[in-house]
């Protein structure tokens, strides 16, 4: 059993986060919550492509009446990004928002305390997440591990003394590898399960490698419930790439493999890289789990994708396609898409 089954469970709307090898991917809108038609939209979007949950910024009382438009209009539970005002996270809870995340560092404990009892009255989940970015608590800086895990673990225990368990934890940090450093030695000092991510990790590659580093040597080590890849405004590509992150990590099983060639001198076909992507966008898209390799050379194309389920080798405006490691039939260049989709879906 690793350390993500041994989470507690805990509610979050209609689903269950914690106590099993479970990864759910999470995003945040990038749209101001009181834009409802857009903000409604992006949602679906971003649940279609496999998010389990949403978060948006509750900024003031419109983004906090729009929580009720949003949830009628939208399936998956909605998470309220709450700072400072435990007024506009009560109202957020009234409009029906399914978890909020409070900083412990800018949320008074009178507040908070009202609060608690608050969200136990509606069975609203709360995340203390705290970022290594804020981290100055009574003018006094706890940017150091320890510090920060300490007020997170003296956090927890005022919401236990105070009867409220159902509780998500993250600290987060924009260095990769201090990341890494954090989840693991919190992950043996409490129980309750993890939020994990690498914050303003960056923007497209940028955020897409270092988001890679500091997560996946954490999901390897069996530690984080829920996953968000932070990148500078792009939430659906956020959740492509945890998908294909815990793809490889054998932790997204109901997803496509694509083998692609890197390409060399040797490669004779044109936009390989095109076509490599069109055919990932429709596996994608479809939801086909199946392995499929896209090679440009004949001289090592069916050996390479010999695993593949079903793979196409070119050159000279021919393709051979092999299933199952035997050579099927050769296709004309400007048909190879259609032919190979048309494959595809028969395969699955």
């Amino acid at each position: 059993m690793n350390l993500r089954e041994k989470t507690k469970k805990i509610t979050i709307g209609n689903i269950t986060l914690g106590g099993s090898n479970n990864v759910l991917i999470q995003s945040m809108c990038d749209i101001k919550t009181s834009n409802t038609n857009q903000v409604i939209k992006q949602i679906n979007e971003c649940a279609k492509l496999g998010a389990s949950m949403m978060r948006v910024s509750i900024l003031d009382e419109n983004d906090a009446n729009a929580i009720k438009i949003i949830k009628a209009n939208t399936t998956i539970p909605i998470i309220g990004d709450i700072h400072f005002s435990t007024k506009l996270a009560k109202l957020a809870i009234k409009n029906g928002i399914d978890k909020i995340r409070i900083n412990p560092i800018n949320t008074p404990k009178n507040e908070l305390l009202d609060l608690i009892n608050f969200a136990k009255d509606y069975n609203v989940a709360i995340r203390i997440g705290l970022n290594e970015g804020s981290t100055t608590h009574q003018g006094k800086n706890i940017n150091s591990i320890n510090k920060l895990i300490q007020l997170t673990k003296d956090t927890i225990s005022f919401f236990e003394k105070n009867n409220f368990f159902n509780l998500v934890v993250s600290i987060k940090s924009s260095d990769a590898l201090k990341t890494i450093k954090i989840y693991k030695k919190l992950a043996k000092e409490i129980d309750y399960p993890l939020h994990i991510g690498v914050t303003e990790s960056g923007f497209d590659d940028i955020g897409i490698i270092r988001s890679t580093i500091g997560l996946s040597n954490l999901l390897i080590s069996g530690i984080g419930n829920t996953i968000r890849v932070s990148l500078t405004k792009n939430p659906k590509l956020e959740i492509l790439t945890a998908k294909r992150m815990l793809h490889d990590l054998k932790l997204y099983p109901n997803y496509p493999t694509i083998i692609s060639c890197p390409t060399c001198g040797r490669c004779k076909v044109k936009n390989l890289d095109k076509l490599a992507s069109d055919i990932a966008i429709f596996l994608e898209e479809n939801n086909l789990n199946i392995k499929i390799a896209i090679m440009g050379c004949i001289v090592n194309g069916i050996g390479e994708g010999k695993n593949a389920d079903i793979g196409i080798a070119g050159a000279n405006g021919k393709f051979i396609k092999f299933k199952n490691k035997k050579v099927l039939k050769i296709t004309d260049e400007k048909n190879i898409i259609s032919d190979l989709k048309k494959e595809i879906l028969n395969l699955s």
